[in-house]
């Protein structure tokens, strides 16, 4: 997963770390002599007492995390990790983890200050960083998915890589947790889940936030687990021990390690009593084993380290601070070089269902990186609507029906893209949605939006919509929830659309995230393009992959905008007031909603007198909205009308949902009155 391209090895000495080697990847070589363990764990206490200090003076804004007095903790597994596949996940409290993996002094102390110099050019700050295949993130246990995902990555391609995914104590009150453990224990994948117990949170202290044993929980998914401490002498070599164990097992395992932290959760807040401070600090592993060495190697160490440090703290001051040539609109830079596909052909007749069913088809066939994931997707159930019937009989191993957890399951395909894979995951229900959206918004867009040569193509395809009876969290529209998370391609086609193209080009031809949307009353019905036309391709995101199209009068007395299930009821209306009401109609129909086609449907819309936008999403702060507000700043002088389900639940009666979600006698009504 070699995510970050600039990650470095200059010839510049000062980024050499004074009394170790590196390996062909850059990564420090540690040893399990006391000498080696206390020089490096010594580097990373300096280097934290340095960002401490230089935050004192006003150079480091926002928050930081150090892991003074967790040292060794810190160290202890990064240290053991020696295969190239290694990967490190880590938190908020990663900065020991991150120059035990990486070496990169500056670029630490550089990123946390905002320089130029930082090793991911101040975008991350100092709780997300990336090197090769480490990366940290802030939300706590949010990495745990994506980590399960990473693991079955190399379980999949046979490597004997394995995957460290950190955690504090605290974070054990968080589900994802959970969800990840019990997925790498049903996959056999090598996750190793590293719990680093020092017994407090942010101030409160764990036995008052955690019930039950902490190693129990790994025990409950069958995961073998190991209870440490980080003042044992031997502590460094039985971590390596159980690093060496899970990889031998290529299956999960579950590392609880006993520490103390020194210093505050961030820069200042720590109420805890001077007398336990006192305990801690006489406890300190890193004490310990300086008292092992003899006075002149432990002033020579100390002296060296000194030295480079404020070596480290030089360069980082020199470096200007992290600038913008041009401040970016999106994300979406990067220009994914895929041939054009050779589609599909699709049956004359086929339905919704059939040509999805087929499109997935080839994409399994023509390319052994597209992987299924979702619930129930195997044979002979194929799925809650079909969609994937027959495709685990015919690609045994990559149709993957997993347990009910949709953040781990959405996680799972963050970390199998990461790895090179084209993961495309079915949520059941699109109001399961929600339960994904910290994945999405803090993880998936993150990381092509935060660091260089990042891709991160996964497809999320789900049922939406009502009008089946199927109550308030099983009908719902979500799209105006979904388009509003930066850097999320949303794209909803209907029977109108090549269905198949969507998705194919979807998977293959676009490398960001990409939420696809499905309506349920959709699946049944034919594909046909009818007389609908393309409109043209523009400098908009992504236009000429996912299209807006178009049919009726070229000069007409009102355009209705509609897309996705509520189509076929647009069309129906329009047939209603071109033959009662002899209107002149067009219909336009995107498919992409977010990035939203904003200069194309401005060009086509601008000069019509009236525009309606029909939607079965709670249209407040939606789809229409936005595409409302790009008309008025293009300077509209039509009537604008939105219709749209209003804010109330999607009551399960049939005939309370008539009332609620828009009809085709309603629609009506309300375009009359603008006339």
């Amino acid at each position: 997963m070699d995510t970050h391209k600039v990650a470095r090895l200059p010839e510049d000495k000062t980024w050499e770390v004074p009394g170790f080697t590196r390996d062909e990847h850059g990564k420090p070589q540690i040893g399990l002599e006391p000498e080696s363990l206390y020089a490096y764990g010594y580097l990373i206490r300096l280097t934290e007492e340095l960002v401490l200090d230089q935050f004192s003076r006003g150079l480091v804004s926002g928050t930081t995390h150090t892991c003074i007095g967790q040292e060794l903790t810190a160290l202890s597994v990064v240290r053991a990790l020696d295969h190239p596949d290694d990967a490190v996940l880590s938190n908020h409290r990663n900065h020991g983890h991150f120059l035990s993996y990486s070496g990169d002094f500056v670029g630490l102390v550089g990123e946390i200050m905002g320089r130029e110099a930082g090793a991911c050019g101040g975008w991350g700050g100092s709780q997300h960083l990336v090197h090769r295949n480490f990366h940290s993130n802030g939300v706590q246990g949010g990495m745990l998915g994506i980590g399960a995902g990473l693991a079955l990555a190399r379980k999949l391609h046979s490597s004997t890589g394995i995957v460290a995914a950190i955690i504090g104590d605290g974070t054990l009150g968080q589900g994802l947790v959970y969800e990840a453990m019990n997925l790498a224990s049903v996959w056999k994948a090598p996750l190793l889940v590293v719990v680093e117990n020092n017994g407090i949170s942010q101030t409160t202290l764990s036995c008052d936030n955690l019930g039950g044993d902490i190693e129990a929980r790994g025990a409950a998914f069958g995961l073998p687990t190991w209870r440490l401490a980080d003042n044992d002498p031997e502590f460094c070599r039985k971590v390596a021990e159980a690093v060496s164990a899970v990889r031998a097992s290529r299956g999960p395992g579950f590392l609880v390690i006993d520490t103390r932290r020194m210093g505050p959760h961030s820069k200042g807040d720590d109420l805890r009593d001077p007398n336990e401070l006192d305990e801690i600090r006489a406890r300190d592993p890193l004490a310990a084993l300086a008292r092992q060495l003899t006075a002149d190697t432990l002033a020579t160490i100390e002296a060296r380290n000194r030295e480079f440090v404020e070596t480290v703290r030089q360069a980082a001051n020199a470096s200007p601070e992290a600038t913008l040539a041009e401040t970016p609109t999106h994300i979406f830079t990067a220009q994914l070089e895929h041939p054009v596909p050779d589609y599909p052909p699709v049956a004359a007749g086929s339905n919704v269902r059939q040509v999805l069913n087929t499109a997935l088809q080839f994409l399994l066939k023509s390319d052994q990186r597209a992987l299924l994931i979702g619930e129930d997707l195997h044979d002979p159930y194929g799925g809650a609507f079909k969609v994937t019937q027959g495709l685990s009989s015919e690609f045994p191993g990559r149709v993957i029906s997993t347990p009910i957890s949709e953040a781990g399951i959405t996680g799972s395909a963050i970390g199998l893209s990461l790895d090179g894979y084209l993961p495309i995951v079915e949520i059941m229900f699109a109001d399961f949605l929600s339960l994904c959206l910290d994945q999405l918004l803090n993880h998936a867009v993150k990381f092509p939006g935060m660091f260089a040569d990042t891709s991160v193509p996964i497809v999320i395809r789900t049922p939406c919509g009502g009008r089946r009876g199927y109550g308030p969290t099983h009908s719902q529209s979500p799209e105006h929830l979904f388009t509003s998370v930066p850097g999320l391609t949303v794209v909803y086609g209907s029977h109108r659309h090549n269905i198949a193209e969507l998705l194919i080009d979807a998977v293959l031809r676009w490398h960001y995230p990409v939420l696809f949307l499905e309506h349920k009353l959709l699946y049944g019905e034919k594909m046909d393009p009818a007389d609908y036309v393309a409109l043209p391709a523009t400098d908009d995101v992504a236009t000429h992959l996912f299209p807006t199209l178009r049919r009726g009068a070229n000069e007409p007395d009102v355009t209705l905008v509609s897309y996705g299930g509520m189509l076929t009821m647009t069309e129906a209306v329009a047939s209603r007031l071109e033959s009662e009401e002899e209107l002149e109609v067009e219909i336009v129909s995107p498919s992409l909603l977010s990035p939203l086609p904003r200069e194309s449907l401005i060009k086509h819309l601008a000069t019509r007198d009236c525009v309606v936008v029909i939607e079965e999403s709670h249209h407040d702060f939606g789809v229409s909205a936005e595409i409302a507000a790009a008309l008025l700043e293009s300077g509209f002088k039509g009537q604008f009308l939105r219709i749209g389900t209003p804010p109330v639940p999607i009551a399960s009666a049939r005939s309370l949902e008539r009332s609620i979600i828009p009809d085709e006698q309603s629609i009506i009504e309300q375009i009359l009155d603008l006339f």
